[in-house]
């Protein structure tokens, strides 16, 4: 029965060998309120992990079992990925963003945690000097993560007050002492649903190029910005991308939240033709492959993985057609995060909450996979605490590399008027009790 005592959740917590739960991972909060959920004999509202809510792509299912009765699950698929998905890949990216990639420079990823992974590592090693990333936060925790667990330099810095004109002195300010190798966002922004605007990505590209700089911008939520509607292939508007504003940027694609394929682990690495080219004396010594993109898919992914799951790539090649041919409308599918947002928003606010990161430039964000709320005189961490006490769970705006005081909240799990009543009065136990 909610609310826990504290004496609960500090038990269990313990007995999950959580430390302190405000830097706890997603999925050990995740353990943590399910094991509270024993407890209290009754259901948590989950907003921590951002599961698709929404079925799978029935066009990718079906391409998958096809392609596993066709026999491909004996056979090591190429490393390099089938050539299904690299010629789909750069169909896809020039239709949604108009961006042009060459098919060799579409690289098949299990998921873009793998990407990223990899990617980093292989960024560390390009430029002697260079071996650190830059974190634009609040971002995804698990990337940093990353980064600390290969032993590399982060250097990080909160958007929050760096919008607009203000991201120019601080790129060019962290970026002049040389040591960046890689700049790491992800567009719209999880955890603060942020949507970076056409000024502030051409800052970024030409901060890329100035100070040589390779940007990695993981387009997990592609097109999910639904104030607009980029749901048409191949018509503008395009979906942003700091792609249209220099040659040094690697794209992460993933089919788990467009195409609600997160099972399947599958994503794409897109380069540019200038990043998957460029040579490196490091590449040559070490990997005896002088060109970045023949070191990263040969020399770091082969050793990774060993490739992509095979049937998985033949799914993600026929959901990208469809969407280029307009035969899938992967943003419209979406389009119910944003109702789903709008809903839970009203819920907090109405509850005495606010939201932290509420605009870009002069919009209101969109509604949308996430986003940020903070409660007057509540830290961030003691406000997880309590919402974890009334059982609702979530993750700290810290525990992404915010310096503002709040929790993340994910819409995925929550879908029906039961479910959105359910919150909305924990919120009022919560409110009335502090």
């Amino acid at each position: 029965m909610f609310p826990l005592s504290q004496d609960i959740l500090d038990k269990t917590a313990s007995s999950l060998g959580i430390l302190d739960i405000s830097t706890a991972t997603i999925r050990q909060i995740v353990a943590l309120s399910g094991a509270l959920e024993k407890e209290a004999d009754e259901k948590f509202v989950h907003l921590e992990l951002g599961n698709p809510g929404l079925p799978s792509s029935e066009i990718g299912i079906e391409a998958e079992i096809e392609a596993l009765r066709a026999g491909v699950a004996n056979k090591y698929p190429a490393i390099n990925g089938i050539p299904e998905l690299k010629k789909a890949g750069t169909r896809f990216v020039k239709a949604f963003m108009d961006i042009d990639i060459p098919e060799r420079a579409i690289v098949p990823t299990v998921g873009s945690m793998q990407a990223s992974f990899t990617l980093q590592l292989l960024l560390s090693q390009r430029l002697p000097g260079k071996d650190t990333i830059l974190f634009f936060n609040p971002g995804f925790p698990a990337q940093r993560h990353q980064a600390k667990v290969l032993g590399l330099g982060i250097e990080q810095f909160d958007i929050y007050n760096y919008r607009g004109k203000a991201l120019e002195a601080k790129l060019d300010e962290i970026l002049s002492k040389g040591n960046i190798t890689a700049m790491l966002f992800s567009n719209p922004n999880n955890p603060a649903w942020i949507n970076l605007t056409e000024e502030e990505l051409e800052i970024i590209g030409r901060m890329a190029t100035k100070h040589d700089a390779i940007v990695i911008e993981d387009a997990a939520y592609l097109g999910m910005d639904f104030r607009t509607d980029f749901s048409h292939p191949y018509e503008s508007p395009y979906i942003p991308s700091v792609g249209k504003y220099t040659d040094n940027f690697i794209m992460l694609i993933s089919g788990s939240k467009i195409f609600s394929y997160a099972g399947q682990r599958i994503a794409i690495v897109a380069m540019s033709e200038q990043v998957y080219d460029r040579k490196y004396e490091f590449f040559t010594n070490f990997y005896e492959m002088p060109a970045f993109g023949d070191a990263y898919v040969f020399g770091v992914l082969y050793t990774a993985s060993s490739g992509t799951s095979h049937s998985a790539q033949y799914a993600l090649a026929a959901m990208m057609d469809a969407a280029s041919d307009g035969k899938l409308n992967f943003v419209k599918d979406t389009s119910e995060y944003g109702r789903r947002a709008e809903i839970m928003k009203r819920s907090f606010v109405d509850n005495g909450f606010h939201i932290v990161y509420e605009m870009d430039g002069t919009r209101p964000i969109s509604d949308g996979f996430f986003f940020t709320v903070g409660f007057d005189g509540i830290d961030g961490k003691t406000l997880q605490y309590e919402l974890m006490r009334h059982g609702v769970s979530a993750i700290t705006l810290s525990s992404t590399g915010s310096e503002q005081e709040g929790v993340r909240i994910c819409v995925s799990t929550l879908s029906t008027p039961e479910d959105f009543d359910t919150l909305n009065q924990r919120l009022k136990a919560f409110k009335n009790e502090h």
